[in-house]
Formats: structure tokens, sequence, C-alpha cells
């Protein structure tokens, strides 16, 4: 066949297939290749990918959300990649801008920033005569801007702020003609623009927004203890699917804004776990628990100070380890140090697991970590580390610091069910309040969180104190209702064959 007959048969093809699938695909991966980097830690995942292209971004939120280091962070991102980039400034200096970006460790060298902060308006008195000083002032404000957009020719462009312009255009609809007149000098330099807006408006300005293709709304509050709370939402982006609402962020030192996505459950697929049963180590328990534990399922460890939840805890950690699998483990209460001390005196050795990047052992102070933050840790050491069983201890001491505790259950629930979904066996340990014959309630009920739910508690007697284990509730297959003593020595674990009296 001749080269003109192959042409006319691939444009045949071409117009036959044209309704079908292939049209989808290439609009996705045309849409990906012309994905901008944010610069931002997990924003992109936020975006499915990144900005959609080169338009106007709005960056929205009061002062001290950290929106400057956001814009600062995307035009890093360009430089990264060899393109021009300009930082218009109407509200900060030069100096400033690189104090900021120093205290992150940051350069600004090769970054043109046009400050317009301090111009002086050089007309001379009698050329103001029938113009307002404002309006000579937006008329230089653009004039500067065209400039410096001739000379640079940039592939990135942040404007900082727009609360000048909306002060010095005296009433809305001039604004919003300004607005217009400035996106349109960007768009002919098909640039990526963010435009900082300082409200602290969460209904926004909907004149201002409907010009934008994408909408970025930072919010921070104040708990009644510990640092401040930093949350992002992308409020608008036109042709691209994303994660909408809330998603917690931080200020970072040496990284900036670092965007934490919320854990979706719904969006990961179900990974075949197999039959294999996990097991502690401890014939007699897993024996309680009809062999053992089931991949992809919960497990609340339940019980008052001191009846030996995190040793049952560790127990599980050390017997996955010796299988070879990866082990997370998120201490609230404990150091790293006691720990270690802890379970090694009871002949659970986890130090060298650690040293030789089995286990990941993490400390937190819950004072200072969001639960989106929290979450994406989880989720990160399961997605890069391939853990296959995650322990938090105590989800207790978690959950009573944060100040909205009832969400961070929600938020948990839905960390447990992405957990489920990649096939992880997840032990949750749950502390009660009070000691021997106190009240043993805890105060944010975490029941429905669990598949298997192991009570720990102690019995008083003449002269001792027993420790019991009961596994009261499994849902998947049999399990021994019988209580148990328990046994903690420096021998290790050990589970009484015989049922013993509740007392």
């Amino acid at each position: 066949m001749r080269a003109g007959g192959y042409t006319a048969l691939a444009s045949v093809l071409a117009l036959v297939l044209q309704p079908f699938w292939w049209r989808g695909f290439i609009a996705q991966q045309l849409a990906t290749s012309h994905s901008i980097p944010s610069g931002v830690d997990g924003l992109d995942e936020i975006l499915n990918g990144g900005l959609p292209g080169q338009y106007l971004y709005l960056v929205q939120g009061g002062p001290g959300v950290g929106k400057t280091t956001l814009a600062l962070q995307f035009l890093l991102a360009g430089l990264e990649k060899g393109e021009p980039c300009l930082y218009v400034s109407l509200s900060q200096t030069a100096r400033e801008l690189r104090a900021i970006a120093a205290s992150h460790g940051w350069s600004l060298d090769g970054l043109d920033i046009v400050e317009l902060a301090s111009a002086k308006l050089q007309d001379q008195q009698h050329d103001q005569t029938i113009f307002h000083a404002s309006e000579v002032r937006l008329d230089k404000t653009r004039e500067k801007i065209d400039q410096a957009l001739n000379r640079i020719e940039p592939k990135r462009v942040v404007y900082d702020s727009l609360l000048e312009i909306r002060y010095l255009s005296g009433d809305n609809e001039r604004f919003r003609r300004e607005v217009l007149g400035l996106k349109g000098l960007l768009e002919e330099r098909e640039a990526a623009v963010m435009m900082i807006d300082v409200t602290d408006d969460k209904d926004g300005d909907t004149d201002l927004e409907s010009l934008a293709h994408g909408i970025f709304f930072m919010d921070k509050f104040l708990p009644a203890y510990g640092p401040a709370r930093r949350r992002i939402e992308v409020r608008k982006m036109r042709g691209q699917n994303h994660a909408s609402g809330y998603h917690d962020m931080n200020i970072l030192q040496n990284r900036g804004v670092v965007a934490y996505p919320r854990v979706s459950p719904s969006a990961e697929r179900e990974d075949e776990t197999g039959s294999d049963l996990i097991r502690s180590g401890v014939d007699a328990l897993d024996e309680m628990l009809g062999g053992g534990m089931e991949a992809g399922t919960t497990t609340l460890v339940i019980g008052q100070p001191g009846t030996g939840k995190s040793t049952m805890s560790s127990l599980y950690a050390e017997a996955s380890l010796k299988r070879g699998e990866a082990v997370s483990l998120f201490l609230f209460e404990e150091r790293k140090e006691t720990f270690f001390r802890r379970s090694e005196g009871l002949g659970i050795g986890l130090r060298r697991y650690r040293d030789e990047g089995k286990l990941a052992l993490f400390d937190f102070n819950p004072a200072e970590i969001s639960p989106g933050e929290f979450a994406y840790e989880v989720a990160n050491s399961v997605e890069k580390n391939g853990a296959r069983v995650v322990v938090i201890d105590s989800l207790t001491g978690y959950i009573n610091s944060l100040p909205r505790g009832d969400e961070a259950v929600l938020q948990m629930h839905s960390l447990l069910k992405y957990l489920s979904r990649k096939g992880v066996l997840t032990i949750l340990v749950v502390a009660q309040h009070g000691l021997l014959g106190q009240d043993h309630d805890t105060e944010v009920d975490v029941s429905f969180l669990g598949d298997t739910v192991l009570y720990l508690r102690m019995k008083e007697e003449p002269g001792t104190i027993r420790r019991s284990v009961v596994v009261v509730k499994k849902r998947h297959g049999p399990h021994d209702l019988g209580i148990h003593e328990l046994q903690i020595t420096a021998d290790g674990v050990s589970i009484g064959t015989n049922h013993i009296s509740a007392g």
C-alpha cells in the first residue's frame, strides 16, 4: 500500500473511532501533560495533578494564614523548571520577601520582584489637577506591570495584593474594572497568575471570584491550647475534579506550606487480603480469637491503666515483624525510648527492627498535630513504607487533646476504612478512666470503630491483683467468650487456659 493509502486509512479510522473511549483517554493525558506543579507539598494531590493551566488563580485568606509563603513556593517551583517568574508587590518590599524565604532556607535568586508598595508618584502637581491621586496611582501601577511583563516575559506571576487595588479603586465597580484590566494584561502573556486577596470573609467577593479560574481559601483558628490550626480549601477549579472541602495544612520550616489531603476510603480499591490469619505468637491468645486476627480489620484493645494494653499491641507488632512484614507504630503517650525499654523488659525486642527500617516508630505531641496531618502520616506509612500492621497508642490521649474530639472520631473512622481497604490490620489502644472499683467509661464512644474488641481489666483479690482478658466482640468468625487470666512477667505474656470469674 502506498504512503497516501496509509494516510487515508488512518484518517478513516480516526473518524470512526472519534466518538469512543480514546477521546476521553487523550483528553485526560492532555490535561495531565498541561498541569502546572503548585510547588506545595500535598496540594497537587488535592488538585488531582496540579494547576490545570495558565490561568488566573485567587489565593484568599486573612493575615498570617500563609498566602505569601504559598505564592513564593509557586514561583520557586517555576524557577526550578527554568521558567522566568515575576513577583509584583504592592504590600511588601523585596527585603521582606527575602526575609520570609530565608526563614525557610530558600533563596530568591533569579526571581524578578517589582516593588510598587513604596513607589513614588512622580507626576508634577499641575499634572494632577483633573485626576484623583488614586487614579494616577492605578495608571502608574498598570504601566509598571506592563513594562515588567514586556521585559521578563514570565511564565508565572504573583500579584500581591488586591487589597491595595480595592483601596485605590474606591468602589466595587471601579475595582472590578481594574481587576479585569489586569487579568487581560496578564492573559496576553499566557502566564499562570496567582493574585493574593486579603480577606476574612468566608462568603467571598462574588464579583471577584467569578473572574478567577481557581480559588484557594486559607484559614486558621486558635484552639484553647496549642498552636494555631490551619486549613486550605479549593473553593473553585474550573474544568478539573479536585478533593473538595477543607484539608488540614501547616507551615513548616524549610518546607513552607504543607497540605494534608483528606484520606478518602471511597477512592481506594479493596485489596485482596487472603485467608491467612494474623497471629500474636501467644497460642492461647490466638485460640481465644478463633485462630488470629484478619487482615483489613480493626482491633480495639480497651482497659484501665496498667492492664497491659500497650503490651498486647507490642505482641502483634513483634509477631508481624518476625514474619517479615513492615509495621508502623504511632505513640501519643510514651517516648520512643520508654516504649523500647518497657517492651524489652517483657522479652519483646523491637529496637533492632527499627534500626533495620522494618518498624516505623512515630512519637507525636497530640497538641501539635491536626487530625488531617495524622491521617496523612498513617496513610503515607502504608503507601510508601508498605506497613501491614498499624498500631495507634493511644487513641484516647489523641482524641481528648483535640479541640474537636467528635470530628476527630469521624476522621478516624474514615482513616480506618481506608486502612481496611488496603488490607492493613489496625490496632487501637483505648484507655478507660479510673482505677480499681472506679468509673471505667471512656469520654468518647469509639466501640463502633472496632471489628474486634479485646477487653482487659484488673481484679482485686486479697494480697494481689489479677489481670484478665476477654474477647467481647469479633465480627469475623467464632471466638472464645470466656474470661482468661493474663500474666505479664519478665518472661513474656501468657494466657490462662481456664476461665475465671469476672469478680
